[in-house]
């Protein structure tokens, strides 16, 4: 059984929108007054069509609900379901594909982790898995960061990533890692086979436990001043890169 969050308040048209096309399950939607009906025709629509409230109110009403960029949307949704491991390969198998996860290591910033989902979503990897403690997990900040993509990207969270990732190799996914030392150019990436990467959090990167799990260790060259990059720029790299190697031209 999939575990839940306690309900939020999202706020910005996207992410309202997404919700909606993703049949979440809706409470109410805020519009601030003033807000031009003409550029939220869609969500009004579907909103009808779904039977959900639409409540216009003042602006500072929904500057009281959320403090993103709520660009004068808002809406209180149910909680986010998390997924189970079985729900990753089933989301591969139903499309006929190797299974390709992310794998976060305490990553905090939920800015990161909504950039990282949508970039997830972009290039269709199948989920991604995060753990309990000491990490950020779906929350309003990341639905808002995301644009929506955390609708349609099914994340587990685990209270142990090494047994997890045990798990994974009894079932043929192969376990790759970024490492700076010890480790080749990500072009040489084999995409071409069941695969999980682990990102490592912004501060300490990926834990010594977790490398020594990896079956393949990559690098990404840096030929400037600074010794890594963000985390989310490092995932949307390697997600690409197993993109490319899956999808190759002609």
């Amino acid at each position: 059984m999939s575990e839940e969050l306690a309900p939020e308040i999202i706020g910005g048209k996207n992410p309202v929108l997404e919700a909606l096309r993703a049949d979440r399950d809706i409470n109410k939607i805020w519009v601030a007054e003033g807000v031009q009906k003409k550029g939220i025709t869609e969500l009004l629509q579907l909103a009808k069509e779904k039977g959900v409230l639409v409540q216009f109110v003042p602006k500072k009403k929904i500057d009281g609900l959320t403090d993103s960029n709520h660009q004068g949307i808002a809406a209180a949704v149910a909680a986010y379901n998390y997924a189970e491991l079985d729900d990753l390969f089933a989301a591969a198998s139903s499309r006929s594909e190797d299974p390709f996860f992310l794998i976060l290591d305490e990553l905090e910033d939920p800015h990161n982790l909504g950039s990282i989902m949508r970039t997830a979503d972009a290039i269709g990897v199948h989920g991604l898995i995060i753990p309990k403690r000491r990490a950020v997990g779906l929350t309003a900040v990341v639905a808002k960061s995301s644009t929506g993509a955390i609708e349609h990207i099914p994340v587990v969270r685990v209270t142990n990533l090494s047994q997890t990732v045990d798990e994974l190799k009894k079932r043929g996914v192969w376990i790759a890692g970024t490492d700076a030392k010890e480790s080749v150019d990500y072009r040489q990436m084999d995409a071409a086979l069941p695969l999980a990467v682990i990102i490592g959090s912004e501060g300490k990167g990926m834990s010594r436990v977790l490398r020594d799990k990896c079956d393949f260790l990559y690098q990404l060259p840096m030929v400037g001043h600074v010794t890594s990059l963000n985390a989310s720029v490092a995932a949307s790299l390697l997600m690409y890169e197993v993109y490319r190697k899956r999808h190759p031209l002609g």
